[in-house]
């Protein structure tokens, strides 16, 4: 059995934590400072601290080197980012960026506490004195296979050749844009590379461009002096300098501002960062992963994107395709998310019912990987049976292919039976006079605004009442 010292100074979250921790066999001590740590605990007690960054009077990171040797494992918001790739340097294990995964932290604390694999505690209630019962093998995450690759899965042909490009593009030094719908994985991708290539072992930096507000953005990633800024009391380092020697994922890179833009075209064509107000350049060595969702062609065209920044960035290229272009694969992704969830809450593997099966393949799923995982999630915590079926996943059984019609009777126009609009039409005429609007673009996964249009779109009026 592990102890684990957890700081955390939010309760809700560290009583998550905790429950997390000690289903999974470890003996947690719980602290919300640094400074009621060191004074409750002998730190150099526990064989690894976890700890968020940002916390009431000293930081997270001051716990690095208190430790006598212990790993210290630092969780952090983007806007932490930079002092959890600073501790890392001075030594702290390792870093999370929230919102993270239960089974993410879970398998992170296995891979730094080497031996220490514990079975989650899932023993039945016994009276005092009784016999307990041996127990059953432990939850293990699923290993590798050939369908997934450094967290990826998919079985498709276009998912193999995905996974062919990233392994082909792992080992380059060359900027990489990775293209995709929202959901599907960029970030998840962009990982993938780091872990596979020469700077695996030194940071990556995640940098949502979307979440910064447009006036702290440029200060965010390359820095800035003191007084450069408003409430800039001391010069700080940006996250282009914090993922030295590591890679620097842009998220949602189409965001940039203008001037921006024209920052980080400087900064990839000579290698350097100058800080807001400074007058010195900095030398940074890092790999740039930059991703989006949008149309950066078309953006290129109209102005809004700097054409020369575009073809820096596209030396490159990965497209991830949506769900809805390889049904198969949403089967392979929900059964191992249930796997790897029910490794992570301690309990029994659960499966999928036939039907759900089918529906999860049918789903158009317009919010992809994520809209999936929310639905997989939502079902392993309401599930009291071993198998998930359609309720608990929020879906419906896919409608039964029509039956031949005369090619004098088909609807001129129609879009093919197995197409997404073709399931979007039969399930909407199936479905509008016993169900609202509302429900209705629940079911399909989108919003009322998004059923009105496409009802225009496909001339599919609503029923009059």
């Amino acid at each position: 059995m592990s102890r684990i010292l957890l700081v955390e100074d939010e309760v809700v979250i560290r009583t998550e934590l905790r429950r997390l921790l000690v289903r999974h066999g470890h003996d947690v001590i719980e602290a919300g400072s640094v400074e009621d740590a060191s004074a409750d605990h002998d730190l150099r007690a526990f064989d690894l601290v976890l700890a968020d960054v940002r916390l009431p009077g000293a930081p997270g990171t001051a716990l690095v080197g208190q430790c006598g040797g212990a790993p210290v494992v630092l969780m952090t918001s983007y806007a932490t980012v930079k002092a959890a790739v600073d501790a890392v340097k001075r030594g702290a294990a390792d870093y999370l960026s929230k919102p993270f995964d239960h089974a993410e932290l879970v398998a992170l604390l296995d891979h730094h506490l080497p031996g220490a694999r514990p079975a989650p505690s899932a023993l039945p209630d016994v009276a005092p004195g009784a016999s307990v019962p041996a127990p059953s093998a432990p939850p293990v995450p699923p290993t590798s296979e050939d369908d997934e690759l450094e967290g990826m899965v998919g079985g498709s042909a276009v998912m193999r050749e995905v996974f062919a490009r990233v392994r082909k593009v792992a080992p380059s030094e060359a900027t990489l844009l990775v293209l995709g719908e929202s959901g599907t994985g960029k970030e998840t991708l962009a990982r993938a590379v780091h872990r596979l290539s020469p700077r695996r072992q030194l940071a990556f930096v995640p940098v949502h461009c979307a979440a910064i507000p447009e006036g702290q953005i440029e200060g965010e990633l390359f820095g800035y002096e003191r007084g450069a800024v408003p409430g800039a009391i001391s010069a700080r380092a940006g996250l282009c300098e914090a993922a030295e020697g590591g890679t620097l994922l842009l998220d949602e890179v189409a965001e940039l501002p203008p001037k921006v833009q024209a920052r980080l075209l400087r900064f990839l064509q000579t290698g350097e960062v100058r800080r807001v107000g400074a007058t010195r350049a900095r030398r940074v060595d890092v790999r740039l992963i930059a991703a989006t969702r949008r149309d950066l062609v078309a953006m290129v065209r109209d102005g809004s994107f700097m054409s020369d920044l575009y073809f820096r960035l596209r030396v490159l290229e990965i497209r991830l395709p949506p769900l809805r272009e390889r049904p198969g694969d949403a089967v392979r992704l929900a059964e191992s998310l249930l796997r790897r969830r029910a490794w992570a809450m301690g309990r029994a593997p659960l499966t999928l019912t036939p039907e759900a099966r089918a529906a999860i393949a049918a789903a158009p799923w317009p919010g992809n990987i994520r809209e999936l995982e929310n639905a997989v999630h939502r079902a392993m915590v309401l599930a009291d049976a071993s198998e998930i079926g359609l309720e608990l996943l929020g879906l419906d059984a896919p409608p039964q292919p029509p039956s031949p019609a005369p090619l004098a009777d088909a609807h001129e126009g129609e879009p093919p039976s197995d197409s997404l609009e073709g399931y979007f039409r039969r399930f909407v005429l199936e479905h509008q006079h016993e169900l609202t609007e509302t429900e209705i673009a629940r079911r399909l996964g989108i919003s009322r605004k998004a059923l009105w249009e496409r009802r225009q779109r496909l001339g599919i009026p609503r029923p009059r009442s």
